[in-house]
């Protein structure tokens, strides 16, 4: 994810203190735990409204800390102060709605409008009671279901996973001054160190070029209708890290190793319409596996892996096609260096610690982050058309859209309306929470015949007959057929073809009245048997 000036609100902001004028509300959203053993659980977690986009007030009043023109100078002269002068409010029910454009979807999951009134765009993150929900993703995958239809170039709906602390920055703020915590969306990081972010570790983000909130990053779906991206971000750093200037230039890799496909050669991939593999113009649900070396929960992240599934059919990832380079379809170490090599760029994934690091990062935990956004910054080029602008060569075509689309202004007019859809989410063991539909159980076979009572007609000694009742009735039927009757043999063997025993005798005591009649009549699996019964019971006079 790239840099970005949050567009909120106005008089929306973070503080670290928490006020009482709106009551706080958490909208349910089930994550299923699932086990190829034993299914899909849900859990009973909730999301929480990001400290950015809440209303930022004087504690006891009702008077903005915060508004269009930055810091109210009268409760926030410097950071200790405006920590103490400042609460940051509840969410309502409500507004999740009327204010923030947020609506649960009929399948339990949420819609995340774009524009609704003053605010654009949203950030939540998922909630287990009053503490973040923390994901150790190494040996599992994450799957979801995504609408991103209605998104046109310049917009983002993204679904991702961060290292912030579980508490919100609770434990290690500056003298205490964090009191909000998770329960009120604080503590936001991520690896392109976040600059917007109101309080950083209970510091108030006053200084000039403001501070910047680091932490690994690992991007699972960044999309709209014309292209989409799953990229790792690892960091030099364990957790959350307030940075300065142009150190925060320095600590993580901003630009990540990405799975782009329209970047990778493969531009009929991901696209809106009938003609491309991934149809985004209906829903489809999006399954990435996090592999380690060893298979186990403990190793080391070695590859993550992504395929689709919508219509009933599962999509695989998309290969890249570029000149010179052997195709590939997933995130490694050595995809990612043959990708810098191919496009021209440093290996800044491999200075930052690689799949290490991010094994690293998901080993001490993350937290879930879904939002919907546009780009002050770089006007979501990077996702969506040529980057930078005046590039050129292999990897700068990052999706269709023109270098002159997703300024905001011009987006917020004319897609208020957008909106993203996420659903059905599950975390669990490899190969158990996505897949193509199970076909239907078929009905259990039938049982096989057992022997008759007393015995029956077998012609191995091991196996009974499939036979006729003739043969099947008693022992002297069975002999006149070449049998031999059986007291133990098991049950008909059905993968093997069933013997047919010789013809009922006629009168004259020779099948078919005649040797070539009998011997014509001999199945093949019982040739030579039957052969030399029709030779006992056929006088050679009748052979013709």
């Amino acid at each position: 994810m790239f840099p970005i000036a949050v567009a909120s609100l106005a008089g929306a902001a973070v503080a670290q203190q928490t006020g009482t004028q709106k009551k706080e509300y958490h909208p349910s959203f089930p994550l299923e735990v699932c086990s190829e053993a034993g299914g899909c659980t849900a859990e009973s977690t909730t999301i929480t409204m990001d400290a950015n986009w809440r209303w930022l007030h004087n504690t006891g009043g009702y008077l903005n800390c915060y508004n269009e023109s930055g810091w109210v100078p009268e409760y926030c002269p410097d950071s200790d102060s405006c920590c103490k002068n400042c609460a940051l409010d509840g969410v309502p029910q409500e507004d999740w709605s009327s204010t923030y454009g947020v609506n649960a979807s009929s399948d339990g999951g949420f819609k995340l409008g774009f524009v609704q009134g003053g605010n654009v765009g949203s950030r939540f993150y998922l909630l287990d009671g009053e503490k973040y929900r923390m994901f150790n993703l190494k040996n599992k995958e994450f799957s979801f279901d995504v609408d991103v239809s209605t998104l046109p170039c310049g917009l983002n709906g993204a679904l991702y996973f961060v290292e912030m602390p579980e508490d919100g920055g609770v434990a290690t703020a500056k003298d205490g001054l964090n009191k909000a915590g998770a329960k009120y969306g604080t503590g936001y990081c991520d690896a392109q160190c976040a600059n917007d972010i109101k309080f950083i570790g209970g510091v108030a983000n006053i200084a000039d070029p403001p501070y910047g909130s680091c932490c690994a990053e690992m991007d699972i779906w960044e999309s709209n209708k014309e292209a989409t991206a799953y990229t790792a971000h690892p960091c030099n750093i364990d957790g959350q890290l307030r940075c300065e200037a142009d150190d925060c230039g320095k600590i993580c890799d901003m630009g990540g190793c990405d799975f782009n496909a329209y970047r990778n050669g493969a531009k009929t991939h991901f696209g809106s319409g009938s003609n491309f593999e991934v149809d985004s113009s209906k829903p489809v649900t999006v399954v990435t596996q996090f592999h380690t070396s060893d298979g186990t929960d403990s190793g080391e992240l070695s590859e993550i892996t992504r395929f689709y599934i919508q219509d009933g059919r599962k999509i695989a990832n998309a290969k890249s096609d570029l000149d010179g380079v052997t195709p590939y379809d997933s995130i490694t170490d050595a995809n990612c260096q043959v990708q810098k090599d191919a496009f021209g760029e440093d290996n800044n994934f491999k200075s930052h610690g690689g799949m290490k690091a991010m094994s690293d990062s998901m080993e001490r935990g993350m937290v879930l982050v879904m939002s919907i956004w546009d780009d002050n910054a770089a006007n979501m080029l990077w996702l969506d058309s040529v980057y930078p602008p005046d590039a050129t060569g292999a990897g700068a075509e990052r999706g269709p859209c023109s270098p002159d689309s997703g300024v905001p202004a011009d987006v917020e007019k004319a897609n208020p309306d957008a909106f993203v859809q996420f659903s059905n989410i599950k975390f669990g063991e490899i190969g158990s929470t996505g897949g193509p539909p199970a076909p239907p159980t078929p009905p259990p076979p039938s049982p096989p015949t057992p022997p008759p009572s007393g015995g029956c007609c077998s012609w191995d000694g091991k196996y009974c007959g499939d036979t006729t009742a003739y043969c099947a009735a008693n022992a002297e039927q069975c002999k006149q057929c070449d049998g031999s009757w059986c007291t133990d043999c098991l049950p008909p063997y059905p993968p093997s073809p069933v013997p047919t025993p010789v013809p009922t005798p006629g009168p004259s005591n020779c099948p078919g009245g005649s040797l070539s009649a009998c011997i014509d009549l001999c199945p093949v699996d019982a040739y030579a048997v039957c052969v030399e019964g029709c030779q006992r019971r056929c006088p050679s006079s009748t052979f013709v």
